[in-house]
């Protein structure tokens, strides 16, 4: 028997993504106290080129900084650290670790989400009871990887919200003008990374979660 995702979805429309490479290690600490201080409930750590010992220190410190706030932690990727830490969940693409040998060494303890990019892969994670989140992109041209998926747009979130039940994930070349759009087509939270990574982090994410509130 595994889990269900408990935290309360609805109350998560704000997906932050804080990345490693984008932020740069001087502003990443900073940038996650903005991302809590302006209301931010679910933080994923980025870090494609950090080493195991760099992302394990980073992951614990985000956890520290999160204590006291009702904001969950996810990693990317890295399912052996999210093994390691208390952390809510682990983000898992199509090349990483399949999410039924990522459940034998995570338990049922922590939720797994999985990148899905086409309507077959949707079908398969709506059917996976290993797959706790299915996120869905890139919606929209998306800067933030070298070789990015065909975007998919809303579409494949309109049919994805007829698949399943579980929590749904808009992610790629997101920002507080198509929020509305994305949620409008079913999915409960929008992931954001170059949205909140640049600029003032906290400054951007209050924007977002304002705009998120205001829409229809």
């Amino acid at each position: 028997m595994y889990r269900t995702f408990s935290p309360r979805i609805e109350d998560r429309p704000v997906y932050a993504i804080a990345d490693l490479e984008a932020l740069g290690s001087v502003r990443f600490l900073e940038a996650v106290d903005g991302m809590v201080k302006a209301g931010v409930r679910w933080i994923q750590l980025r870090a494609k080129k950090a080493s195991g010992a760099q992302l394990f220190h980073l992951a614990r410190d985000c956890y520290q900084r999160l204590q006291g706030h009702s904001c969950g932690l996810w990693l990317d990727d890295r399912v052996d650290l999210a093994a390691l830490l208390p952390v809510e969940g682990v983000h898992l693409g199509q090349q990483d670790l399949p999410p039924a040998a990522a459940r034998e060494l995570l338990g049922p303890q922590v939720a797994i989400g999985l990148s899905t990019h086409s309507h077959r892969q949707v079908e398969e994670a709506a059917e996976n009871p290993h797959v706790d989140v299915v996120a869905i992109g890139p919606v929209f041209p998306t800067v933030s990887k070298l070789n990015p998926e065909p975007t998919v747009g809303l579409q494949l979130i309109r049919e994805a919200r007829q698949l399943t039940s579980k929590p749904i994930v808009a992610i790629g070349g997101l920002s507080e003008n198509n929020l509305c759009s994305v949620l409008a087509a079913g999915a409960d939270s929008a992931a954001f990374l170059g949205a909140v990574c640049h600029g003032d982090v906290g400054v951007r994410c209050k924007s977002l979660l304002r705009r998120a509130k205001d829409c229809p």
